[in-house]
């Protein structure tokens, strides 16, 4: 059931692979594998190279990857590194990662990609609320 619903949701976002078989061609290979600059999928072993969208997922199996310990808020939640910030579209991207990583939708997942969506969604949420009050903003943006 949502599986057609939830593929036509990530394109519509530029989210979801297009392209032969679904698939884009990504830049890593197997000489770049060897050098491990590449991060690999945890499920099929594949290379998971810049994809267009934010990574969340492996572009040739789909499953669920662990966070980025590297990504801070601003990035997360796509807006700008300053103060200013625009709160609709903060509230509309919090939606549309929540509707991507949220708990509820893995439960029939395996355990560990039950895991990685606890911990992405427990991300987007610090994210959406240190970047909603202007003073945790603020101090965010000082550290």
């Amino acid at each position: 059931m949502w599986g057609g619903r939830t593929r036509a949701l990530l394109r519509v976002w530029g989210l979801w692979p297009t392209g032969i078989l679904g698939r884009r061609s990504i830049s890593c290979n197997a000489a770049s594998l060897a050098g491990s600059n590449c991060p690999q999928c945890w499920n099929c072993g594949g290379p998971r190279g810049p994809i267009r969208g934010d990574g969340f997922f492996c572009p040739q199996c789909r499953a669920l990857q662990p966070p980025d310990p590297t990504r801070d808020h601003f990035s997360l939640m796509d807006c700008n590194r300053s103060f200013r910030v625009d709160t609709v579209k903060l509230q509309h991207r919090y939606q549309q990662l929540q509707r991507l990583v949220h708990p509820d939708f893995f439960s029939q997942r395996s355990q560990t990609e039950k895991d990685f969506s606890e911990k992405h969604s427990t991300l987007v949420n610090d994210a959406y609320k240190t970047l909603l009050a202007p003073l945790s903003r603020g101090v965010y943006l000082v550290s």
